[in-house]
């Protein structure tokens, strides 16, 4: 009874999705005639959260963010970061947007501009989309946008395990991320999320339930090599996976440190 009334909850939740893109969409595309850059970026992130809002009032997704304190304020115009995120489900990308402070630019790949109305909206944001069976292009072009992005202030997000990963699982991590903080001296954030608990990858069944959004302390680039910042990265993410979603490494809870000194 329960998975037949999420499945339930689910279809209205992409109903809502399919009936929110096309008007919020072909406004983008009204408003990107007259302007750009972070303009139409905010009014983008609009249909993210109405899409995060979704979740929570029709499948009992929501979510809470521990570690905002460390990432620059709204204040810090001019302070760039990249940010080196598990990736899960489609959660995170539709949420990530709605908690940040400043403009934030996905590397993905260009198939996604060809999806109708939200790709189309997408191809008027500033965002890094590459070809990726042209390795050698791809990263010159991540590299050029990554360096023009970081002067602006903006900061660049990637997943460095390359794709969505299952609950309790770990992928390969690649250097991607690390080698553009290095090229433009910005420093790397690391970022847990357990989103896969309420929204498996592949799947549109979303489970009610509280998604837990991980933000690391930065992690200084200078001087770094690209493999041993990213082992830095893959060190506190995993660790900080098997504490907010220690049922899916077999693990009991550990309490965070601000936890352990409340208590």
């Amino acid at each position: 009874m329960m998975l037949l009334l999420s499945a339930l909850r689910s279809l209205i939740f992409v109903l809502w999705m399919a009936l929110t893109v096309i008007p919020w969409a072909l406004g983008v595309l009204l408003i990107s005639v007259f302007a750009r850059g972070d303009t139409v970026y905010w009014a983008c992130v609009g249909w993210l959260r109405l899409a995060i809002g979704g979740a929570r009032v029709i499948c009992g997704v929501s979510y809470r963010v521990h570690g905002m304190d460390n990432l620059p304020t709204a204040q810090d115009k001019t302070s760039a970061v990249v940010l080196l995120a598990k990736h899960q489900s489609t959660f995170e990308t539709f949420a990530l947007p709605t908690i940040m402070s400043h403009p934030m630019a996905y590397v993905f790949k260009r198939e996604l501009l060809y999806v109708p109305f939200f790709g189309w909206a997408m191809a008027r944001m500033d965002m890094i989309h590459i070809d990726r069976s042209r390795r050698s292009e791809a990263w010159a072009k991540v590299a050029a946008q990554g360096k023009r992005l970081a002067e602006m202030g903006h900061w660049v997000i990637m997943f460095p395990e390359g794709t969505r990963i299952a609950r309790g699982q770990k992928g390969e991590y690649k250097t991607g991320g690390t080698r553009l903080a290095i090229a433009t001296g910005t420093p790397v954030v690391p970022i847990a999320v357990n989103s896969a608990r309420c929204w498996p990858r592949k799947s549109f069944l979303l489970r009610p339930g509280v998604v837990d959004i991980s933000i690391g302390a930065p992690i200084a680039s200078v001087g770094r090599k690209p493999g041993e910042l990213m082992e830095d990265v893959e060190a506190w993410i995993e660790t900080e996976m098997r504490r907010i979603d220690p049922e899916a490494y077999g693990e009991q809870r550990c309490p965070s440190l601000a936890e352990t000194a409340s208590a």
